[in-house]
């Protein structure tokens, strides 16, 4: 701006000395004539001069606009933030020596709804956890219905193989008549014997205790 000033002060000047210059010299028309080809020259110049000084500070303005714009919302986000930091420091209990009666019951009413609002979603994924597990419950029941179906159908399937299994055991452990009427026999024999033995075995232990009491009554009488 500097320099456009200066520059339009010494084309100012440059016009009036040519006034001067042609003025006394020649005849009336010709100094009108060649001083207004001059002017007309000169006023060209200095309007294209402006138009491109002013057509580079018009180009140059949106770009100062457009600064000057994000600069003011950077100083509203900042002082919003500068807020918000503030207001979690005293929901957290620091910095309230400077709140008055007014603000901190607006701190209490803020925290009692805050406090609110966690309950309610506390309580509400509660809810949703019991509702999963009823679901998942469901399912095991059904599983294990199915499981139990199977297991039926199975036990049907070998229903007669164990019951061919059972008479099999129940045949080798109950064996025919004749066999069992012998080992009776032989039971019995076996017994008669053991009798028999058992019979000369109390007759020895009679015989020896009549000789012992005998021995005994003749050594007391002599």
């Amino acid at each position: 701006m500097g320099c456009s000033r200066k520059l339009m002060n010494s084309l100012s000047f440059v016009m009036l000395r040519l006034l001067l210059l042609f003025s006394p010299t020649v005849e009336s028309s010709m100094s009108s004539a060649v001083v207004l080809a001059i002017c007309f020259s000169m006023a060209k110049t200095l309007e294209r001069y402006q138009r491109s000084s002013y057509g580079a500070l018009e180009v140059h303005h949106p770009q100062e606009h457009e600064t000057q714009r994000r600069y003011q919302e950077y100083l509203k986000l900042k002082s919003k933030v500068e807020t918000l930091q503030q207001t979690q420091r005293n929901i957290l209990g620091e910095k309230l020596e400077h709140l008055d009666i007014n603000e901190l019951e607006q701190l209490e009413s803020q925290l009692d709804s805050s406090l609110r609002q966690i309950r309610w979603k506390k309580t509400q994924q509660m809810l949703d956890q019991l509702s999963d597990l009823q679901r998942k419950e469901e399912m095991l029941l059904e599983t294990n219905n199915i499981l139990r179906n199977k297991l039926e159908e199975i036990n049907v399937a070998l229903q007669p193989t164990w019951e061919a299994r059972e008479q099999n055991a129940h045949y080798s452990c109950h064996p025919p008549q004749s066999e069992e009427y012998y080992e009776k026999a032989h039971s019995n024999t076996l017994q008669i014997g053991c009798n028999s033995s058992g019979l000369n075995e109390s007759r020895e232990v009679i015989g020896s205790s009549a000789h012992n009491v005998s021995d005994f009554m003749h050594g007391w009488m002599t």
